[in-house]
């Protein structure tokens, strides 16, 4: 709101007989506002809005231009609730609430309190649109397979097994070894052996679920540039047949690489690799932790047994022939050539952002493309393998056309959903998601808009990527309360509440590099630099707020361990298995279980309830629980009085100190605060996170 209209506000508000409380005023999608939260098509919506006690002469629910009166039919000492019932929902609702006080009439939107209408932020409910229970709030730990934990060392990849990307594959010995800034051809052997090993650990943190980056067979440690999409990597499964040679020293033919193609392409490798996927499913299941796997789609690999540009399928009978090779390869149409007079050996194919190793796969003239990734899709959620849901990858740019990526992730919803009610669909977008998250496509998304970039502007000034130092977005609370307030606007309840909340991952540099405020990557400043000046500290803070935030707290392996690095592939080292630091692994296993333990910090309210610079604070909050969290980055002690009764919470009630941070370390000790005059005054002391909680219903 502009600082007029604010002015305006008030003048109105001196200037009638009651003077509105905005603070009380709220509505959210939560289900403690709309019940059911996620209704079906022909159910009976009830939408409550609320206000202070006494404090308003009515409140209008907005359609279009349909004002309807609510009724005040809920109350207690602090609120009166209004509600309303929309019987038979069966289209996409879009409302918001104009409250009448005296002469005085507001909007309340998705971002809160305005003067005029905005249709942009409107309230939404989808009938149909349903997220999996078990995502909202759900603690993801993300894992970068070759760099996790080496479980098997038969199926290292091995010195000079194949080429690719001008360099010859090379398994390196020292685990602890910093990525090269040259890296994607170097594995250090973590497979999916090791996170078996490790799933008590995961369970331990507090893990609810794995996201994994690419499994599939692929020449790259990424392995964004997939070579078959129906099998494991026997380099990070199971090698039960291993026969070939290594690629000469002299050469660059992968068709001479035939200890690879063997790896690679023999079914029992392949099915035994699946087998032991399967495995690691019911080991994670069997301790309530789920899979999602990452599904790139948008373009393979030029590896890829479709159109196999290497030749390592060409002479296998088992295989059908590539684009690349044949113009009668079933798979030309997988593909779109410029030159369709170049065959054999056809290099026209068009690839992503012109990477001729990652060729775009050519959806809108391929009928047999569609349904074979429409097919993959549903059979990896399916038994045998049963995995929890998918990841996209640069979900946005699938398809030549928008009208065909839109109906092209309906279709894929519709399979997945089909096949497993209860798999999420969560796409990678920077954009604003909300043309895809109507409940007919995505599920959710990577919040970079909502989570990452605000977070990491507000505590350490950097860009994601340590590309850019804005001092100005430093500690600026403003700047932090309406970036995040938009972004979020973007989703509705269901979407935000399951968003992937990272504070780093396989992209971008690693959150604690953030926090020495310098801008480099490994190829400017090195790999020691990313380590020097971290702030301890300000990593809690961050957590902290992950932990406490609106949607699904996404640990990149590592991070809880102490891991720093510079942008990819700088943050893509390996787990320090015997280095860790534990006191960082101790404190991310106690504020999970906060995080586990009030449901407020799940699929409760948000409300902000202060900022100043370098100092934000809000609150979670049901019926039966309130939440208060203040991060303070600055450099010195701050007393901070929060209006704790827009929680719920009532004058002369006890908060309770469950969690406070500090440069030094964290300290769980409880400390008791009473609530005098509707606000809970305590000191934030200088560099830290503490989260107050009291019950409401005793």
């Amino acid at each position: 709101m502009s600082d007029n209209n604010i002015l305006n506000m008030i003048s109105h508000i001196y200037n009638s007989t009651t003077i509105l409380n905005f603070g009380a005023l709220f509505s959210d999608g939560t289900p403690n506002f709309v019940c059911p939260a996620e209704p079906e098509h022909g159910d009976t919506v009830k939408i409550k809005f609320r206000t202070a006690r006494n404090n308003v002469d009515g409140v209008d629910f907005v359609m279009g231009d349909e004002h309807i009166p609510m009724t005040c039919s809920e109350h207690n000492e602090i609120f009166d609730f209004y509600t309303i019932e929309i019987p038979d929902i069966q289209e996409k609702l879009r409302y918001y609430f104009e409250v009448h006080s005296g002469r005085l009439n507001v909007i309340y939107n998705r971002l809160g309190i305005l003067k005029d209408p905005n249709h942009d932020y409107d309230f939404q409910i989808v009938p149909g649109y349903k997220t999996p229970d078990w995502a909202t709030g759900a603690v993801i730990y993300q894992i970068y397979v070759d760099r996790f934990c080496r479980g098997d060392s038969s199926n290292d990849v091995l010195d000079g097994e194949y080429y690719y990307v001008g360099r010859r594959s090379h398994h390196v010995e020292d685990w602890y070894q910093v990525p090269e800034n040259m890296d994607v051809a170097n594995f250090y052997g973590g497979d999916l052996q090791g996170v078996i090993d490790k799933m008590d650990y995961l369970k331990g943190l507090g893990v609810e679920a794995i996201y994994f980056n690419p499994l599939f067979v692929s020449p790259s440690n990424h392995k964004y540039d997939i070579q078959d999409y129906d099998y494991i990597d026997p380099h990070i499964g199971k090698i039960v047949y291993d026969e070939g040679e290594l690629l000469p020293d002299w050469c660059q033919d992968n068709k001479q690489a035939t200890r690879y193609i063997n790896r690679v392409t023999n079914k029992a490798n392949l099915e035994a690799s699946n087998q032991l996927f399967i495995r690691l499913v019911e080991e994670a299941h069997r301790r309530g932790i789920r899979i999602i796997l990452d599904g790139v789609f948008n373009h393979c690999g030029s590896f890829n047994k479709w159109l196999d540009r290497e030749g390592i399928y060409d002479k296998n009978p088992e295989y059908e022939k590539g684009a690349y090779i044949s113009a009668d390869s079933p798979y030309r149409s997988f593909f779109k050539f410029m030159d369709e007079n170049a065959w054999p050996n056809n290099g026209s194919y068009n690839g992503w952002w012109g990477h001729d190793t990652l060729p775009k796969l050519n959806y809108e003239e391929s009928e047999k493309l569609h349904d074979y990734i429409i097919e993959i899709g549903r059979k990896w959620v399916s038994p045998p393998y049963n995995v929890d849901g998918w990841r996209l990858d640069v979900a946005a740019d699938l398809g030549y056309s928008p009208e065909y990526n839109h109906k092209f992730w309906k279709d894929f919803r519709k399979a997945v959903k089909d096949a497993n009610p209860n798999a999420i669909i969560l796409a990678e977008h920077y954009d604003s998601p909300k043309a895809w998250l109507d409940g007919d496509e995505w599920d959710t998304v990577m919040n970079y808009g909502a989570f990452m970039e605000p977070i990491t502007w507000f505590l350490t000034g950097v860009e994601k990527h340590s590309d850019e130092f804005r001092g100005d977005f430093l500690g600026n609370a403003d700047f932090f309360k309406g970036s995040i307030r938009n972004w979020m606007s973007y989703m509705m309840y269901n979407s935000l509440y399951c968003s992937m909340n990272e504070l780093s991952n396989h992209d971008h540099s690693r959150f604690l590099t953030r926090t020495n405020h310098r801008v480099g990557r490994i190829n400017t400043l090195g790999t020691e630099t990313a380590n020097e000046n971290v702030n301890y500290g300000i990593m809690r803070e961050a957590v902290v707020f992950q932990m406490t935030w609106p949607g699904a707290p996404t640990i990149y392996y590592g991070d809880e361990a102490g891991l720093c690095g510079w942008t990819d592939p700088d943050s893509r080292r390996t787990y320090p298995w015997g280095r860790e630091n534990r006191a960082l692994i101790d404190f991310h296993k106690d504020i999970i279980s906060i995080h586990n333990r009030f449901e407020a910090l799940r699929t409760g309210s948000l409300k902000f309830l202060h900022g100043e610079h370098r100092l934000i604070a809000y609150g979670r909050f049901n019926s039966e629980q309130a939440v208060a969290v203040i991060i303070n980055n600055d450099f010195v002690d701050k007393e901070v009085k929060l209006h704790v009764r827009e929680l719920g919470v009532r004058n002369n009630r006890i908060m309770k100190r469950v969690m406070v941070t500090s440069a030094d370390g964290y300290d769980l000790s409880d400390e008791t605060y009473m609530v005098q005059n509707n606000v809970l005054t305590v000191v934030a002391p200088k560099g830290s996170a503490s989260i107050y909680v009291c019950k409401l219903k005793q």
